[in-house]
Order: structure tokens, then C-alpha cells, then sequence
């Protein structure tokens, strides 16, 4: 075959392919057998591979996966991705509907555009002269980061578009219905017209895992939408190539169409998947929309993807964008969350979270049960009145439910499956025990325990202090006094605010000049991505310190898995007892906690994951004693731990060897001796080590 038959041949093969995946992973039906389409892109990259120069970026061969990132570029968004404000019943859509006409000049909404609100990675796909060239996340709205790679891999996704003559529009309950036949579909792909294609098309949607696909997974992975995001975040597209990620449409930036429903239907015809339940009501028909509701909560535990409500706008785009928007969300739509799902669970343990300001959370710790697509393993209980309300007592049966809340809540106690034996909840009788050390009190006229003395300030002041330390993230210039500074300036209310710092409102304070602030912002910049060690340590868990985190770390590998562990899977770590395990357990079910993190998420600020696989100095324990001339004694000690070894302060017969620097420890080289256990010079260290 020649180079103008071989081209002719290509152009083929990648019409029948893209044909094939359209209708396999678009529409979910399928025109021939996975072997005969595997066949297909065989030949497809053989001729590709005997002649190179005829290979483009939207070939169905360029969606394997690339080399691994060592970061992802930061991109700002041409408009904003926004969030929409949450609604729970018909009086709110009601009050909301009323709010926007009295901002409209004729005071009408004459259409209203409804879909599912899908669970998953917002995402915007950019296409240039109809061809894929870039991917971004939500981010924080404003700037996303670049995932271009990852996302390439997801088959549901066109690498280039076609303005075709396919129409799915929205579709009743129950199965979607099969379009007319194979042929017309592959006619029309084959007929599109590339030149109605426009120069520049941005598309929104959501990353999502199928139901059906995730039952295959869900034992290494908490949740789907964890899963769809965890893959679209790893710095090797071969994890998201692995996975079963589908895009599921629900926003055409640009061209821009005069209403939601021409939007929808425009990004069918560029051949994109959107849910197949979007609607449009009029104004005069609120009760069917709002029977449509209720309609749609009933069955959608029959759908492929997980949802919790209905995204409800107004048709009208132009209107839509006049009305703008408050804060980060638009006034011209709001998403309606369905009923709280329930189930009923076990209370194994009731646990207190101190908070960074003070207060003192309860925290009840579960048996794991799925409510809503999400694996529950704890549940806030408020307060102590909360608690005396409710009687909940370790041991009982209870009933939790989720209304859109991060942290799922106990709505009742089954007394009738309560265990024999057990007491009432003793709350400062548990607070002396979990936190012996501490003094609290409950201010006049509140429901909440606090530290006493202890102002928010202070708590801030330390947690700020330690998460900068040398054991924890190693932040050059933030040390006490200038953490006083800049809380006491109010340019820092949480640790998220020190990646928001602005060289020119540093260099304002009385200790900082443009030299020094800069200093500080790279540095608290260049700690975006530590070691998971390292991250976990600056947390500042209670009784978690360096050598608690590295075992952590070792043991879950990443922070969203550590996130989602149950006692039982804390205790099977050596060095961690109960105690420990409900302190861990316990900041991770503190809803501020939570809340902290997915904005230190959202900064691009999360730890790299552990490396998996053995380690060097697995099973072994080290100390080190005195100074060490070339490298410090923390980082030292972090050497040895990422290479899977134990750092100990004392010897004991355990001890692989004693690591002698300057001036030791007079104690701990005596006890080696009489032990026999052998000592390293820091040259045999520094061997060791690399």
C-alpha cells in the first residue's frame, strides 16, 4: 500500500472507530463485537506506525496515555466555573423564583431548564478549529489545573468534533431508547461538515464513574466521585487510562446559544454525552415541573451515575448572565437537593474533636454503611445537648441521614435494639479522659465546651506554628513571630489563607519589606506538595506526631484513603492504639477539618502520594544521636523513614544500629554497647541512605 492509499485507508479507519466509540460509550449501544473494533484500531496503528507523518491529534490511537507529569499547570478560566446555592423544598425554588422576577424588568421567567445534578470532577474540555487541545479542573472558579493528558483518556470524549444531524433529546424514565439504525448514524458522522464546526468551543460537564462500573471497585475506593477525582488528579494518565471515567456534559461556553435546551442540543450534535434528563418547563407550568421532582426522586436509584438533586435555570441565557452573581453562585439557578437518604448503623465509640477554635465536637464513630452512594463511617453530634437529646450511648443502633452536609447527622435511636448495660453519655467525664491535659469550660448562654483560656487566636497561632515547624512542612520564615504578625494583621484566619498571601499585604506589615514578604510567600508556596509524611505531621492530629505519620503513611499511601479509614484498619498498625486511633478518627470527622482540607484542595495544596512497593530499610529501627555535620537531624530522621525504616528515641534489643554524629548522647551509646547493638558513622549513614 502506497502513502495516498494508506491515508485514504487511515481517514476510514478513524470514521468506522469513532463511529464505533460514539456509539458505544455515547449512546451505549453497540453497531459490532469488541474484537472487530479492536481489530480495527490494530490496523489503524500499524499503518500509523509505518507512516508517522499521517498521525493527527484526534486519531483514535493518540488517547493512550502519555508519560507521567511531574506537576499540573495552573490555568485561569476565560469565565468563571461557578457552584450553585442548594434549595430543599418547593417553598424555596418558590422564594427563589421570586426573588429573581422582582430583579427582571417585565418580571416574568417565562421557561425553566432542568437536569440532574451529577456527582462527580467539573471539568472544561477546549476545543481549537474543532480539534481537543486542552482539559482544566474547576479549581477555585477562577484558575484550574491543566489535565489535558488524563482526560484524553476518557472514550466517551471526541478528540475532534463533528456537527452531525443527531438529535437525543431528553428522554422519559427508564431506559434510554435506541436512535434509528447503525448506518444513518455512520452517514451522518461521515457527511459532517467541518467548517460548521466553530474555531473555538469550550464544554463543561462532569467525570463521572457508572454505578455498574464502580461495583468492581469499590472496595479499594471510598466513593465514586473520590474515585473519578483521584484519577483525574494522579501525575500518570496510565491510572486514569485504567479506570471507567465517562464525561457527561452540561455546558456549551462557547458558541454561545440563546437558551439551556439549544446549548444541550447543540452539544449532542458535536457528539457529546449529556445525562438525557434535562427538561424545560414554562411558567405556567410549575406543578408539572415540580411533579417532575418528585418523579425523578423516585427513580433515580434506577440510573447509571449517582445524583442528589436537580440543577433547576432559567432558560433564557441572556437573562440568565444579567442576573449574575453573589459570591460564587448565580442567581439565575439553584439545584435542588432531594430528601436525605437514611440508614441505620452501629455507634462503636463516641469521640471529641478539639477545633481550631477551641471547641470541643463529638463525633459518633459507625459501623460502615453506604448512604447515598458514600461509605459512612462517622457522624457529627454537636454538642453535648445534642447528645443528652438524642440519649445516644455507645453500642446503640442509630438512623443517619445526609441533607448535603459533609459530615452525615443521627436523626434517631432505635431503643429498642439498645444493648443491655449500657449508660448515658458522660461528656465531661469523656473530656477529662480523652484530653486529660486540658482544662475546658461552656461559656454562659452556649451549647459548646471550649479550652479554657485558650482564645481561637492562640489555638491558630500554634497550629500555624507547628505546620510550618521542621517536622512538619519546613517553612522558611514562618516562624512564632511572624505567624503573630500575620494573624494579628487579619491576612491569616486559617491555615488555607497562607497560600492566599500576597507579597504586596506582607511587605505592609511593620516586620516585612518587599524583599522579606516575597521570601515568604515562595517559601509557603514551595509547600504545596510535600511528602505525605510530612503533610500528615503538620496537621497537627493529636498524639500524631513524625514517626506515628510516616507508619500512617506507609500503611494507606495516600491522604483520601487515610481520610476514609475505620478504627479497626488504624489498629492493625503497630505502634497505634486506641487512643491514637480515635484522635485520627476523630479530626477527620470534625466537619472544619473537612471543610479545611477541600479548600487546601482546591489551593492545589495536597501531599504526594506514598510510593508503593517495598522499601530498603523495611522492618528496621534506627536512632540518631548528636549532629551531624552534613545534614540535619529531622531530615535525617525523614531519610530513614521514607525509605520504610522506623526512627526510635531510645535503644532497645530491636535496634538495627545507633547513627553517631558530634557530641551523642552519652545514655544511648552506653546502652548500645551493653546491648551490642552496632554503630554508624555519619559517612556509613549517608551511605546508607543513598
Amino acid at each position: 500500500m502506497n502513502k495516498i492509499d494508506a491515508e485514504k485507508r487511515i481517514q476510514k479507519l478513524r470514521e468506522l472507530i469513532n463511529d464505533y466509540r460514539y456509539h458505544y460509550h455515547v449512546l451505549d449501544e453497540s453497531i459490532m463485537s469488541e474484537a472487530a473494533a479492536d481489530s480495527l484500531k490494530h490496523e489503524l496503528s500499524q499503518l500509523e506506525a509505518e507512516y508517522p507523518e499521517l498521525i493527527t491529534p484526534d486519531s483514535p490511537t493518540q488517547r493512550v496515555a502519555g508519560k507521567p507529569l511531574d506537576k499540573f499547570e495552573k490555568v485561569q478560566h476565560e469565565k468563571r466555573m461557578i457552584s450553585l446555592a442548594d434549595v430543599f423544598s418547593e417553598e424555596e425554588i418558590k422564594d427563589w423564583i421570586s426573588r429573581d422576577e422582582k430583579l427582571i424588568p417585565d418580571g416574568r421567567i417565562h421557561e425553566f431548564f432542568t437536569d440532574i445534578k451529577m456527582d462527580g470532577l467539573a471539568c472544561s474540555l477546549k476545543y481549537r478549529d474543532g480539534v481537543f487541545y486542552q482539559a482544566v479542573t474547576r479549581g477555585d472558579g477562577l484558575v484550574g489545573e491543566d489535565v489535558t493528558l488524563n482526560v484524553k483518556t476518557i472514550q466517551n470524549i471526541p478528540l475532534k468534533l463533528h456537527q452531525n444531524i443527531i438529535h437525543l433529546g431528553p428522554r422519559p424514565a427508564g431506559p434510554s431508547p435506541r436512535a434509528a439504525g447503525a448506518n444513518s448514524r455512520a452517514a451522518a458522522l461521515r457527511n459532517a461538515r467541518d467548517e460548521d464546526i466553530p474555531d473555538e468551543v469550550e464544554v463543561r460537564g462532569e467525570i463521572v464513574i457508572f454505578k455498574e462500573d464502580f461495583e468492581k471497585l469499590k472496595d479499594e475506593f471510598a466513593n465514586p466521585r473520590n474515585l473519578a477525582a483521584g484519577s483525574i488528579r494522579q501525575l500518570d494518565p496510565k491510572v486514569a487510562a485504567s479506570r471507567p471515567l465517562k464525561f457527561i456534559a452540561y455546558d456549551l461556553v462557547t458558541p454561545d446559544k440563546p437558551t439551556w435546551k439549544e446549548a444541550y442540543e447543540t452539544l449532542r450534535e458535536l457528539g457529546f454525552q449529556t445525562s438525557g434528563e434535562d427538561r424545560v418547563f414554562k411558567d405556567t407550568e410549575m406543578k408539572q415541573m415540580f411533579h417532575y421532582i418528585r418523579e425523578l426522586d423516585e427513580y433515580r436509584k434506577g440510573l447509571k451515575f449517582n445524583t442528589d438533586g436537580m440543577v433547576i435555570k432559567i432558560n433564557d441565557r441572556a437573562v440568565y448572565d444579567k442576573l449574575g452573581i453573589v459570591g460564587k453562585t448565580p442567581r439565575g439557578a439553584v439545584a435542588f437537593k432531594f430528601p436525605a437518604e437514611e440508614s441505620t448503623t452501629k455507634v462503636r465509640d463516641i469521640v471529641i474533636s478539639i477545633g481550631r477554635t477551641g471547641a470541643a465536637t463529638p463525633v459518633a464513630i459507625l459501623d460502615p454503611v453506604s448512604v447515598a452512594g458514600t461509605t459512612v463511617r462517622h457522624a457529627s453530634l454537636h454538642n453535648a445537648d445534642e447528645i443528652k437529646r438524642l440519649d445516644v450511648r455507645i453500642g446503640d443502633t442509630v438512623i443517619i441521614y445526609k441533607a448535603g452536609d459533609i459530615i452525615p447527622q443521627v436523626k434517631e435511636v432505635l431503643l429498642t435494639l439498645r444493648p443491655e448495660g449500657t449508660e448515658p453519655f458522660d461528656y465531661e467525664k469523656a473530656l477529662k479522659k480523652q484530653y486529660p491535659d486540658l482544662v475546658f469550660e461552656r461559656p454562659e448562654g452556649e451549647v459548646v465546651y471550649r479550652v479554657k483560656g485558650e482564645s481561637s487566636d492562640f489555638i491558630l497561632k500554634r497550629a500555624i506554628e507547628y505546620y510550618a515547624s521542621k517536622p512538619a512542612l519546613n517553612i522558611e520564615g514562618l516562624g512564632e513571630k511572624n505567624v503573630v504578625a500575620l494573624v494579628d494583621a487579619g491576612l491569616v484566619k486559617s491555615i488555607a489563607d497562607l497560600y492566599k498571601l500576597k507579597i504586596s499585604e506582607v511587605a505592609k506589615l511593620e516586620r516585612f519589606g518587599e524583599i522579606s514578604a516575597r521570601n515568604l510567600v515562595e517559601a509557603i508556596a514551595g509547600s504545596k506538595h510535600p511528602t505525605l509524611t510530612k503533610f500528615i505531621t503538620a496537621l497537627g492530629i493529636r498524639h500524631v506526631g513524625a514517626a506515628t505519620a510516616a507508619s500512617l503513611a506507609k500503611k494507606f499511601k495516600t491522604l483520601d484513603s487515610l481520610m476514609d479509614v475505620t478504627e479497626d484498619d488504624l489498629l492493625e498498625i503497630n505502634d497505634i492504639g486506641v487512643v491514637v486511633a480515635e484522635a485520627i478518627l476523630a479530626w477527620f470527622a470534625d466537619e472544619d477539618n473537612t471543610k479545611l482540607l477541600e479548600e487546601l484542595r482546591g489551593l492545589d495544596v495536597w501531599p504526594m502520594d506514598e510510593i508503593g512497593g517495598d522499601l530498603p530499610l523495611e522492618g528496621k529501627s534506627y536512632i540518631v544521636t548528636g549532629t551531624l555535620a552534613s545534614i540535619g537531624r529531622e531530615e535525617a530522621e525523614d531519610k530513614l523513614r521514607t525509605l520504610g525504616a522506623t526512627v526510635t528515641s531510645s535503644v532497645t534489643k530491636n535496634t538495627t544500629a545507633l547513627i553517631v554524629g558530634e557530641k551523642p548522647g552519652k545514655s544511648k551509646t552506653e546502652k548500645a554497647a551493653k546491648l551490642g547493638i552496632p554503630t554508624m558513622t555519619e559517612t556509613e549513614f549517608l551511605d546508607l541512605i543513598s
